[in-house]
């Protein structure tokens, strides 16, 4: 499985998946499908979710993900484009938030978003972004 820290300059790309919670977003994720390279899938599945085309994909860390028994690898990738065209069958929402507004989701004053859940791989994306730890 990779989930991707979708960048484009002080900005990030976050969806939310139908059924999720009032308020939560993560980073985008998807199976990578057999024969494919984990930068292939990354740009595969942000391009199938939102219609963002990706250049450049890094790998930054990995956690086991019990369904079905992977391994999900974390990545970033930089967008090419910014216009959003979700798909409804995978996302129910998708928007840029820029750096200050993430700031604001961590201390939880944010009016759109909730903070990530801690311990989530999503969250440790975010928040060394956040810092200034993944550029």
């Amino acid at each position: 499985v990779v989930i991707m820290l979708v960048t484009d300059g002080n900005r990030l790309l976050l969806g939310r998946s139908p059924g999720w919670p009032d308020g939560m977003y993560s980073a985008l994720a998807g199976f990578v499908e057999p024969g494919e390279t984990m930068e292939a899938a990354v740009r595969r599945e942000v391009a199938e979710e939102t219609g963002v085309p990706c250049g450049a994909v890094a790998y930054v860390a990995s956690q086991p993900w019990p369904f079905p028994a992977s391994l999900m690898l974390a990545c970033t990738a930089e967008a090419l484009a910014e216009d959003i065209t979700l798909d409804p069958a995978e996302l129910e929402d998708a928007f840029w938030i820029s750096r200050e507004d993430l700031a604001e989701v961590f201390a939880g004053r944010h009016d759109r978003m909730r903070p990530p859940r801690q311990g989530a791989i999503a969250q440790f994306l975010m928040a060394n972004w956040l810092a200034g730890r993944l550029d």
